[in-house]
């Protein structure tokens, strides 16, 4: 390839949806990626028994599937082989109790399901999706667009027309709830309180956290409208459909290729150095990895004011994950669970709030939130016929441990082998007590501490799978600093995406989608 107009350094989804879009805008696009294969967390593996195809990290494409990115590519990542698999149960909450709420795509099915729970929870849900749907284009634009733009500008100036100054301010103040508010004040059955709290820690969030109320009622939305969809044959197919995309476009990814420091003259990006030496140039640089990487790695005593920001950005709680082949369907105890892509086994808002704040305290939850994924349900491909995979997450890991907050897990302050499995052995504990004779289907079992995951993959500092805290003071106009804009930099021709800017973490693509938008695809 002659001298790129874009080199991009990182290979996850907001930089492979930036690459897509350059290249197909006519621009010379070169991604570089150390790691063996590009896609970041969309990463799939044989890590069990051969024929049984894992998903080791981020499965669920919800996001992806609503966001502009996927308007945008759906029809050429189709024609390299990008397939969504769905059902019309994207979720449930089984309680320690054996209590089952599920949700399913159909609004109304779901507002007199709750309502059997108790009179007026089925309306409350539907009145909260209404209001997420009807505020879409405002409220879509706050979460997903470039906030430091004209665009941006003139809707908030709409917006304080329609409403009045104090009716927008209002409006925000209501959207800055915690998700504790929202459920107890809403919904008077613990079974829907429970159904709903988990979600909030897929974003990055805890139930006490301000405006989580507002990510709740989006996930409720986006689930209830799109479902929880992966990918048929795995998330690193995704990743896969993209490097043909991109190649075909003339864009080219570099694996097993370590950058060392992003090239500045003059105040101005103008390339990288790899860790073999190689000097490579571009008319910009644009860096997906977190502040860390980018600023105490790669530009070094350039940005000095940026190294000591970046010093303070605070990362969130890790992710344990957890990945089963067995030998039958499981047959869970409860009923009405076998065609759920995504289980939440979790009692009530307390119980969620307890094991996050354990985690956050850097102890090991006594009954940790898990989140179990059957994607044999939606994609048989995934293993042999008759036989079945577990995905299991837990989203309330320490990313450094202090202790257990039982009181039995030995710990010495890090992820070693004998306290990762200790801990495994509690999660698979209290999956045993949801799906009949567990024991007697398993046949193998693979885990990933959040030090695991952070050795897999650098941006996921601690084992944080959301690019650092979601709270407040690092979210909207102040991620990753309190300074930043949009994706600029202080060096010129250097751009910031991923997860640790804005709009955030999952597979959505938006910060790649709205830079490559910026440069002109």
């Amino acid at each position: 390839m002659a001298q790129p107009d874009h080199i991009i350094v990182g290979s996850g989804i907001n930089a492979l949806v930036a690459a897509a879009m350059l290249t197909a805008s006519g621009k010379k696009v070169l991604v570089l990626e150390q790691s063996d294969r590009p896609g970041g967390c969309m990463r799939t593996d044989e890590i069990t028994i051969p024929g049984f195809h894992h998903d080791v990290m981020a499965a669920t494409f919800v996001l992806f599937l609503t966001s502009p990115a996927y308007a945008a590519l759906a029809e050429d990542l189709t024609r390299h082989g990008f397939e969504l698999c769905h059902s019309n149960y994207p979720t449930a909450v089984v309680r320690p109790n054996g209590n089952v709420v599920r949700l399913t795509m159909d609004r109304e099915l779901n507002r007199a399901a709750f309502n059997s729970l108790h009179p007026g929870d089925g309306d409350v849900h539907v009145a909260d999706v209404d209001s997420i749907e009807q505020e879409a284009p405002f409220l879509f634009t706050i979460l997903g667009g470039s906030l430091w733009a004209w665009p941006t500008a003139r809707l908030m100036a709409g917006q304080a027309w329609k409403r009045g100054l104090r009716g927008l301010v209002a409006w925000i103040g209501e959207a800055l709830r915690p998700a504790r508010a929202w459920l107890e004040s809403g919904y008077q059955s613990p079974d829907v309180q429970a159904l709903w709290s988990p979600w909030v820690l897929h974003t990055g969030l805890t139930p006490e956290s301000t405006y989580s109320a507002q990510m709740g009622k989006v996930i409720a939305f986006a689930l209830e409208a799109a479902g929880a969809p992966i990918v048929k044959g795995g998330a690193g197919k995704a990743a896969e459909a993209f490097q043909a995309l991109i190649e075909e476009k003339g864009g080219e990814i570099r694996c097993n290729t370590e950058v060392d420091r992003i090239l500045v003259e003059n105040g101005r990006a103008v390339g990288v150095l790899t860790a073999s030496g190689e000097k490579l140039l571009a008319g910009d640089v644009i860096a997906s990895v977190a502040p860390g990487q980018l600023y105490q790695r790669f530009l070094r005593e350039d940005v000095p004011a940026d190294q000591n920001a970046a010093q303070e950005f605070r990362h969130g709680r890790g992710n344990f994950q957890m990945h089963f082949a067995l030998d039958k369907v499981p047959n869970w105890k409860s009923p009405d669970l076998g065609e759920v892509a995504l289980i939440h086994l979790a009692d009530s808002i307390d119980s969620v709030s307890k094991s996050a704040n354990e985690a956050e305290r850097s102890m090991l939850p006594q009954t940790p939130t898990i989140c179990v994924g059957q994607p044999h349900q939606l994609d048989p491909t995934r293993c042999p016929d008759g036989k079945a995979i577990l995905w299991i997450q837990v989203p309330d890991a320490p990313r450094f441990i202090k202790g257990d907050a039982a009181g039995v897990i030995e710990t010495d302050g890090s992820w070693n082998e004998a306290t990762r499995e200790a801990f495994a052995d509690r999660v698979e504990a209290i999956l045993e007590q949801h799906i009949e004779e567990f024991a007697a289907i398993k046949l193998a079992r693979r885990t990933y501490s959040p030090a695991d995951l952070a050795e897999i993959n650098p941006n996921l500092v601690g084992g944080d799978p959301y690019g650092g805290a979601c709270t407040i003071d690092q979210f909207f106009v102040w991620r990753p600093f309190s300074g930043s804009v949009n994706n600029a930099t202080k060096i010129s021709n250097l751009y910031h995406i991923g997860a640790s800017t804005h709009p955030g973490p999952g597979l959505g693509g938006g910060s790649g989608y709205n830079l490559a938008r910026k440069l002109g695809a």
